[in-house]
């Protein structure tokens, strides 16, 4: 979806949120390429090369972070990929990753992501340093905190630093996770704790497979955005319509009448039309409304983001009648917003 381009009640931010809200999340054309989230996922990849580790984790955007069950693919949440669905998860949850948790996190993942791809619970030694991969994997535990025995890295709250005593799985991530961070000095923070053992045999694991190729790539995602076909409010367990009166630059009503679905062939996309005649569009609206020029440029520019986020189509023979209703859609829009200051519903 295109970002707003100009400071108005029709790319405010509660209008924003609104359509957000109101859009299904695999329609939000996310992606980690070009998104806030790819500097993170290269710089994990650099911390791989330091190590001369030839496997490289790959990533998608997910419902959550993780690693599907035995899958070398890291999941990273999908509301990290764009900044206004980072905000709209801060409001509804009341908090967000910071740029250390979310360092940390790759890291963590990633220590699952190695673990599978070379099947490393498998290797000897493995079980015997953190225990039996297919011990029963709980939600629920009783960690001991003042434990040495296990290394200390994310904060998973109600546990604290403790999260390594969950699973032999999660105890190797988590040491994974400290022995792959640059600068851990991990040798002299861990000195006098039985956890260095580990430490010392995820480091000579490393090193006898470095080189190697994986042995697994891929497999079954869970959760990946493009399946998520629920509207974004929904995922909150929220309704989106609980904010649209303060949407007050809202249109997408108004086009999805004016752009009924189409299916059939030689369409032509809505937001093509209006871009192509958007000169003369302003001209006619802002002598007819009364409306200052910017201010009617910016209901415009308003039409075609939502136009092409909405991805409108229409029949090409319509195109002129289409286009003499935009101009009227439009200007009424204009009138409306001069005399009101917003859009009525």
């Amino acid at each position: 979806m295109t970002p707003p381009r100009a400071s108005s009640p029709f790319h405010s931010w509660e209008t924003v949120r609104y359509e957000l809200l109101n859009t299904r999340i695999c329609d939000l054309g996310l992606k980690i390429e070009g998104s806030p989230v790819e500097p993170f996922t290269q710089r994990l990849h650099r911390s791989f090369a330091a190590k001369r580790i030839e496997f490289r984790p790959s990533f998608y955007l997910a419902d959550s972070w993780g690693c599907t069950d035995r899958v070398p693919v890291i999941g990273i949440p999908f509301y990290l990929a764009d900044e206004r669905l980072t905000r709209i998860e801060e409001e509804q949850t009341g908090e967000i990753e910071t740029h250390p948790m979310m360092m940390a996190l790759l890291r963590h993942e990633a220590g699952h992501a190695i673990n599978y791809a070379y099947r490393l619970w498998e290797k000897p030694g493995w079980e015997e340093t953190f225990g039996r991969f297919s011990r029963p994997y709980r939600e629920a535990f009783q960690p001991r905190p003042a434990s040495r025995q296990f290394v200390r890295h994310i904060f998973s709250p109600p546990y604290g630093r403790t999260y390594a005593q969950k699973h032999p799985d999660e105890d190797f991530a988590e040491t994974f996770a400290v022995w792959l961070s640059p600068h851990s000095d991990w040798r002299r923070r861990y000195r006098d704790w039985p956890a260095l053992r580990k430490l010392k045999y995820v480091d000579g694991l490393m090193r006898e497979i470095r080189r190697q190729p994986p042995l697994c790539t891929g497999g079954k995602l869970h959760s990946p955005v493009k399946e998520m076909d629920m509207l974004l409010a929904e995922h909150y367990g929220q309704q989106a319509e609980r904010f649209r009166a303060e949407a007050q630059g809202y249109v997408d009503d108004r086009l999805r009448e004016l752009f009924p679905p189409y299916r059939g062939t030689w369409p032509v996309a809505a937001q093509a039309l209006l871009g192509a005649h958007r000169e003369d569009l302003l001209d006619r609206i802002t002598r007819w409304s009364g409306l200052d020029e910017p201010e009617c440029r910016a209901i415009l520019l308003k039409l075609e983001d939502r136009a092409e986020a909405l991805r409108l189509k229409f029949p090409r023979r319509q195109a002129g009648r289409k286009l003499v209703d935009v101009a009227s859609m439009a200007t009424a829009l204009a009138m409306e917003f001069a005399y009101t200051g917003r859009l009525l519903s």
